[in-house]
This record gives C-alpha cells, structure tokens and sequence, in this order.
C-alpha cells in the first residue's frame, strides 16, 4: 500500500481505439470553432485564476506566473457572487478588461475565462435592460431595469437560497436568459474566450431535455461568433450527471467538476482519487457530437479544487455518505491549502499522473488563486483567505509556492508522448 496516498487498486485494460486529442504537438490556434487537439492543448495547460480582477494586491505577480509556468486556460478570471450591479459601472468591466489585456500581452494565445454562476440577488434590479437584449430574443424593447422576481422559479423552488433575496434563477424564465446573454456577451467584449455556467443542473431544475439551456446557449455562440476575439466561446458547467446531450448534439465545448478527493482513512490529512468515489466526473462524462463539430465517445473535461465549505469538524475524517463530498473535514482547495508544501506538491504529481492512467478524458485544473473557507495561518498570524500559488516572495509572502511544480509538471508532460494516456481505460 501507498502511504502516502493509499491503494488505488483501479483495473487497466487496452483501448482498441485510442481517443483522439493531445497526442501529438499542442496547438493553440482556431477562429469560429475548435478542434479536440487544440481544446485538449488548452485544457492541458489550464489553472484556477478565480477572481483574478479583484485582486490588485499581488495581481503583478499573478500575472507573472501565468507567463513563468507557461498556462494557456485561465479560468473564472471574473465573475459576480451577486452584487449584480456591479455590471453597470464602467470601473468593473474596464478592470477586467485590463487584466485580460495584460494576460493577452504576455501570450495572446491564453483563453481568459469567466464565470455565470447559480445565483441571483435582488440588486439585479439596479442592472438597465439594454435594447439588444429585447431584440436577440424577439421581444419589444422597454424602457426598465432587469427584473429578479421574473428571473425566479414558478413553485417557489431554491427562492432565497442563498440568503433572503438571494435565490438559484430559473434558466427556463425569458429574464434569465437574458440576464446571462447580457453578462455573457459584456465579458465577451473584454476579451473573455471562455465562459463556465456553474451548476446547470440546480438553475435547469425545471429544464425537461436542456431545451432552455440549448436555447440560451445558441444566442451566446451567435453573439461569438460575430464579437469574440476569435469567433468563439468555450462553454463548459458543472456536470454531476456526464452533461446534457440534446439530439445527439453536447451543449458544452468541455465539462467540469471537483475533484472529490477521498481520504485514505489510516493516513489523516491525505487522499487519493478513486473512479466511482462520491460523484467524481472520472470514466462518467457523456459523448455525442461536439458543438465545434466533431464526434466523442466521451467529452473532455477539467477537474478543479472547489470551494464550497466544511464540516464542523475540520480536520476530522468524513463519517456519513452526505459528508463525503469533503476531504477530512474540508472543502478540496482548503484541504490541499492546509497540506504542507512539499506533499502539496507531490499531489499534484500524483493528480496529474492518476488521470493520464486512468481517464484520457480528464485533465488537472491546476489551483492558481482561489478563495479558501478555513485556511491555514499565514505570516501575520491571521488565516489565510485566498490560495495562491505563486512561489512565497516578498511580493507575496503568504503565496504557496506550488509555480515551479506546476512548470515542471508541463514541461515535462510536453516531452512525452503520453502513451498511457492513449490507451488507459476504465472497465
């Protein structure tokens, strides 16, 4: 057994077919649509940079990372947790679009990625509804503000959620599809290529067959295709069901979810990832014709350190089915913040490699910069609130240092050929 992460015991067996993609020379060129070699390549060189543009404090070194370690997908850069009218002042999109500038200058090939999330708050109200809005879904212009009672569901359904005032939106509302295209298509403007929808499932509640997300999401791709830095938007959601097919057609470019990383019980504070564990995407992600055209038996997909809470009893093993969602007692980036540094790094190693054996479908968000719920304590004795990965300088003395692992991890997966991951499977 492994002890440092505990016995896997997953059976390989040989593909007589092997999936196409990042097999050969990665590629980051495509306009109006993209091909599984050159997504792959951008999947592959992918990193959580959540929130990015509210972060002027360390944003030089971040950004200097991103061109160290060599990423090419940087993911949910901007986006809004409520506060809705935030889209309204000029200072927020103009922040967002000198990040993404600053990112473009230093590589125009990355994808800057932001994110539409399962949340709706009363200050949607503050938002004016633009004409094109109207129009783009066959509606009379009117002279208003969006509406958050119109944006919510019929039955009452996830009403107040996520606090009083603060509810799930219903995809199948007119206002909300228009509230996304308006979102969707203002971070477009700033040089956003990649949009993630959060938890498709919670606002499709009431979505018999996807119909409304496919509706909503063809509007988005039509406004790409004629404004988008290349003519096109990388969409992709949090599929705990392998993700919606409509008509043999996929809705997403790519899928996303957490990691699930499961504890090995004899070894407090360490896991392992197991195909079947929890919900884990792993061997489970749906195939049918992509929307850039071309046909999978499954669809690529990422898998992140999310956030999302703790048990109350941190740094305790899970005990019951319901907590398993959580790493001892953690959410998965608090988890791997409160790891030391030199086994964060080995996990990374052991994470990246564990999906090339297992899965040649799925690919290691690396955690770049994202909110931590319960983080360890930082240089000034107070928790750390944010984990970055940055290597620990004075420009950033409570970063993580997992840059030069990351670095490494690359490179020296762009001098493989990978032959594992063309013929690993899943039985």
């Amino acid at each position: 057994m492994n002890r440092k992460f505990g016995r896997i015991g997953l059976c390989l067996c040989l593909l007589p077919i092997a999936a196409p993609g990042l097999f050969g020379k990665p590629n980051y060129r495509f306009d109006g649509k993209i091909s599984r070699n050159v997504l792959e390549s951008y999947l592959s060189r992918s990193i959580t940079m959540m929130e990015l543009s509210r972060s002027p404090a360390t944003l030089d070194d971040e950004i200097r990372m991103l061109r160290n370690t060599g990423a090419k997908f940087a993911g949910r850069t901007i986006y809004l947790w409520g506060g809705e009218a935030r889209i309204a002042d000029p200072k927020f999109l103009a922040f967002g679009k000198d990040v993404a500038g600053r990112i473009h200058h230093n590589d125009p090939e990355v994808v800057v990625q932001a994110a539409i999330f399962e949340i709706v708050t009363q200050a949607v109200n503050q938002v004016p509804a633009p004409d094109w809005a109207f129009r783009e879904f066959g509606l009379t212009p009117e002279a208003r503000n969006f509406d958050y009672s119109k944006m919510l569901f019929p039955d009452k359904k996830y009403v107040d959620h996520w606090g009083r005032g603060s509810s799930v939106p219903d995809i199948c509302q007119v206002e909300t599809k228009m509230w996304f295209f308006v979102l969707a298509a203002s971070y477009m403007n700033i040089g956003i290529e990649a949009i993630h929808f959060g938890q498709i499932d919670l606002i499709g509640k009431n979505d018999v067959g996807y119909r409304n997300w496919a509706d909503m999401l063809q509007h988005v791709r039509g406004y790409a295709s004629r404004k988008a830095r290349r003519h096109y938007v990388l969409c992709d959601a949090h599929t705990p069901k392998g993700g919606p097919v409509v008509d043999g057609k996929l809705l997403f470019d790519f899928h996303a979810f957490p990691l699930r990383p499961k504890e090995v019980a004899d070894s407090p504070g360490k896991a392992i990832l197991a195909v079947g564990y929890s919900d884990g995407l792993y061997g489970r992600s749906n195939g049918g014709v992509a929307p850039s055209g071309w046909k999978c038996e499954h669809l690529p997909y990422l898998v992140e350190f999310d956030n999302f809470g703790g048990t109350r009893t941190p740094g305790q093993a899970s005990q019951t089915e319901r907590a398993n969602i959580f790493t001892w007692g953690y959410d998965e980036i608090s988890w791997f913040s409160q790891q030391p540094e030199a086994y964060r790094n080995e996990w990374l190693r052991y994470a990246w490699n564990w999906l090339m054996e297992n899965d040649p479908n799925g690919f290691l968000e690396m955690p770049g910069f994202r909110m931590i719920t319960n983080g360890p304590t930082g240089a000034e004795g107070k928790r750390i609130a944010t984990y970055i990965a940055d290597t620990k300088s004075a420009a950033c003395p409570n970063c993580f240092s997992q840059e030069e692992t990351i670095k490494a991890i690359w490179h020296e997966s762009a001098k493989k050929a990978a032959p594992s991951r063309l013929h690993a499977g899943i039985r």
